[in-house]
């Protein structure tokens, strides 16, 4: 524990093991440069922090900046929850190499009071203050981080009717196709190099026959879950036939999934994949199983413990560590083309990719209903695919029933649900938490409402709503 001038050395407490699908901070870099003020000319060098996750030294060069500019890249560097004291102000100006965390927030900070709070079960806490830590209120936020497309890849979709081949076109632009979208005339390209992406975009932003251009965005596997020492729900799913000609069946676009334990299995479909056959090792959980367990449990409690509806699971990443907006729609696409009609996308980016907006689109027109995360940054700016049209928006609530302090508030969400849920595996219990647990449990619920009421996927949003109301989520805390 660090302290700069407090006399106060109270210990703050952190509820839960917070899941971090969306963070951009890694370890293995060792450190990590931001920026603190926009960019400027050659001739001025920007401000800069950088923080060594190997010894905890900090390097900075900052001739001028805000105190919240400040603490907002330190939030972002650290991976610190930061707090700041509303009346706290100081003009930021220092520079120094290679100081250890207190003696550089001393430099950094002046005058102004801190103490950093170590947590055994989550990231440290920053509380910057005038007199007393508890004047320390105002979480900061670290600032989003702008989505690097895939390097050298180009998602191309013709136009309706299009005479053009895509192989043809392909060839003419020395191009190879690693990813098909036949019925959405969307197709992935690889190029040699960066240059020959940047002249093929070119090229086809003039070509008559194509209908939009996309860069390719990496999507992050969320992480691994972690160990609770909570008692796993005695969970018994049994099936029931289908109300008329509504059969309900919620795609779950996420990991592969462990063997379906045989208490949910009767309502667990073949799974698929759009990345060929992976088998996960069976000792760890994966996220799939983690949120099928979760959308089972949820189905549970809502229908009573029988239910029609059915959960088709669909593996997006295979064995890799991230996947890419193309295979999340090329998902999202089976899903739906194999009967689904309730998507949970327990995942996302800050990657815009008018591929998946219009495979969301065209499945919204046929009456299927998509929940997303939010994601689990304490920022206002858009995840994707949840700040789609047509894409009801989850975040987490916390132990107090507002939003989770890691949680996204921005205005395009519009539901929030509970953040965590302790899940059986191997005879084990996990812990999970996060906005993908929320989401789970939002179509979780949506599709066990619908079935209760003999209704179909299009109604399962505003059944939903009418059972939450206003609890759905405080809307002062949004976009706050």
């Amino acid at each position: 524990m660090f302290f700069g001038k407090s006399t106060s050395n109270k210990r703050s407490s952190r509820h839960g093991l917070k899941e971090s699908l969306f963070r951009a901070l890694t370890c293995a870099a060792f450190l990590v440069a931001l920026l603190l003020s926009p960019s400027r000319s050659n001739a001025e060098p920007t401000n800069s922090f950088v923080y060594r996750y190997a010894d905890g030294h900090i390097d900075a060069d900052i001739r001028s900046g805000s105190l919240e500019s400040l603490l907002e890249n330190v939030a972002m560097a650290t991976g610190w929850h930061v707090f700041l004291d509303p009346g706290a102000h100081h003009a930021v100006s220092a520079k120094f190499k290679d100081l250890p965390t207190g003696q550089a927030l001393h430099m950094l900070l002046g005058g102004v009071n801190f103490v950093v709070v170590p947590e055994t079960n989550g990231p440290s806490r920053l509380y910057v203050f005038r007199t007393a830590q508890n004047q320390a209120t105002r979480l900061i936020r670290a600032p989003a981080k702008p989505a690097k497309p895939i390097p050298n890849q180009l998602v191309v979709t013709l136009k309706p009717g299009s005479k053009t081949k895509i192989e043809d076109l392909a060839r003419a632009l020395g191009a190879k196709i690693i990813g098909r979208m036949d019925k959405q005339n969307s197709y992935l390209l690889q190029f040699d190099d960066d240059a020959a992406t940047q002249a093929a975009r070119a090229q086809l932003a003039t070509n008559p026959d194509v209908a939009a251009v996309d860069y390719n965005y990496p999507v992050e596997q969320p992480p691994p879950v972690q160990l609770s020492q909570s008692t796993t729900p005695n969970l018994q799913l049994k099936p029931k036939p289908a109300n008329g000609n509504c059969q309900l069946v919620v795609g779950l676009i996420d990991t592969a999934i462990q063997p379906v334990p045989a208490n949910i299995s009767s309502v667990v479909q073949t799974p698929l994949s759009v990345v060929g056959n992976y088998t996960p090792d069976p000792s760890q959980l994966t996220h799939g199983t983690a949120m099928l367990e979760t959308l089972a449990q949820t189905l549970a409690t809502t229908t009573g413990g029988s239910t029609s509806v059915k959960i088709l699971p669909v593996d997006v990443y295979g064995a890799n560590e991230s996947t890419s907006t193309f295979n999340v729609a090329q998902g999202v696409a089976t899903a739906i083309n194999s009967g689904a009609n309730v998507i949970n996308l327990s995942l996302g980016s800050t990657g815009d990719s008018s591929v998946l907006r219009n495979i969301i689109a065209q499945g919204e027109q046929q009456g299927v209903a998509f929940y997303a995360a939010a994601g689990n940054t304490p920022v206002t700016t858009p995840t994707y695919p949840a700040a789609y049209p047509g894409v009801v928006a989850v975040t987490a609530s916390g132990p107090n029933g507002q939003i989770a302090d890691y949680a996204n508030r921005g205005s395009f969400i519009q539901m929030m649900a509970p953040g965590d849920n302790v899940v059986g595996f191997d005879g084990q219990s996990y812990l999970v938490e996060g906005t993908s647990t929320a989401t789970a449990f939002a179509s979780g619920m949506a599709a066990g409402i619908a079935d209760t009421h003999h209704a179909c996927s299009d109604q399962a949003e505003s059944l939903l709503k009418q059972s939450l109301g206003s609890t759905a989520i405080p809307t002062e805390a949004v976009d706050q």
